[in-house]
């Protein structure tokens, strides 16, 4: 099945109209992507489970549902759910459902994520996150593809393609005690990894211009302007950032300039902070209280110590130079030598 489309949608830049290819839901056409959307168009129709290795941002969830709809399972259901956002209790419940009273609160029997997603795809998200507990029951699934109910007694056999993700290495999660291996080796038969943002060269410009496009249409009758491309400024910050939250940031960054700046392109000044090489204002809030607290402290202890800096430095396990140095940077001297 091909799922390669075009968007036509077009940014208009000195009358150039530039047309977005989607791959997969995905833009890039970098040599890092088109080997992701190979390995998709390779793995997606066989039974493999796979493992999706990436950063917070990168897009496993778009990969983990282009293997589902590249697959023979296309007509049936895709489910999703984050490992480490429930408790372990609520965890088991989701995946595997429960009887009516095998807990307070459990009013009615509840049919898990993998009963639900019978003859489908179920897709664990952030599975490092996984109490080990949990692990167990997972492994007894997908050695024997049935499992029992919170609560209950009956198995339940199913039939589910299991698609994993997660930003840690599980390798060195199993030598720290925190994951199985036998459970590793069973969700990484195809490990797939999905490239940084910065670690993409052109798409960064292309995903921004795609992205400045769309949101023209979202924002423009309600900042009743449309944004025609970027300053020379604007692009070069966008392109030497290094882009931590990668492209679920980008997308913050550039609906934030849309809405921030009013001219007809992006400018410079328009970026958040953190692109112009600046603090973000609650970084520099919180570094503020600290610095206030460690200064309230710094004179407590000297109170105590009748002012004597080297008694006071040697109650706080330090140096008098350090002492010195860090009252210093706080402003609590001014135009004193160091000692």
């Amino acid at each position: 099945m091909s799922l390669r489309r075009t968007h036509n949608e077009a940014l208009y830049k000195g009358g150039h109209k530039e047309q977005f290819e989607l791959t997969y839901g995905m833009l890039g056409g970098s040599a890092r992507m088109l080997d992701v959307f190979d390995k998709i168009k390779r793995v997606g129709p066989t039974e493999a489970s796979v493992l999706i290795r990436g950063e917070t941002g990168t897009g496993k969830e778009l990969v983990a549902q282009a293997l589902h709809k590249n697959s023979s399972r296309v007509n049936k259901p895709f489910l999703a759910i984050n490992c480490a956002t429930l408790t372990p209790e609520l965890l088991a419940s989701e995946l595997f459902g429960h009887v009516r009273g095998s807990f307070t609160g459990a009013i009615k029997d509840k049919k898990g994520l993998f009963e639900l997603a019978h003859n489908g795809t179920l897709f664990l998200d952030e599975i490092a996150e996984l109490p080990l507990l949990l692990q167990a029951r997972l492994l007894r699934v997908i050695q024997e593809q049935q499992f029992t109910p919170v609560g209950g007694t009956e198995s339940i056999q199913v039939n589910v393609r299991l698609l994993s993700a997660t930003h840690r290495a599980l390798r060195a999660e199993v030598e720290r005690g925190k994951f199985r291996a036998d459970l590793m080796y069973r969700i990484r038969v195809i490990p797939l990894y999905l490239p940084a943002l910065r670690e993409r060269g052109e798409d960064i410009m292309k995903m921004t211009r795609y992205l400045i496009n769309r949101l023209n249409e979202s924002l423009s009758p309600l900042t009743k302007r449309r944004v025609s491309g970027l300053s020379p400024e604007a692009s070069l910050a966008i392109e030497s950032y290094a882009w931590p939250g990668n492209i679920r940031e980008l997308s913050n960054v550039i609906e934030y300039a849309m809405i921030m700046g009013g001219s007809e392109q992006i400018e410079y000044q328009d970026l958040p902070p953190e692109l112009r090489g600046e603090r973000p204002v609650e970084v520099s809030l919180q570094s503020d209280e600290r610095d206030q607290e460690e200064r309230g402290e710094i004179l407590q202890i000297l109170a105590l110590n009748n002012g004597h800096r080297g008694a006071a430095a040697k109650e706080m396990g330090i140096s008098r130079a350090t002492l010195w140095r860090r009252m210093k940077s706080l402003g609590l001297i001014k135009n004193e030598r160091s000692p």
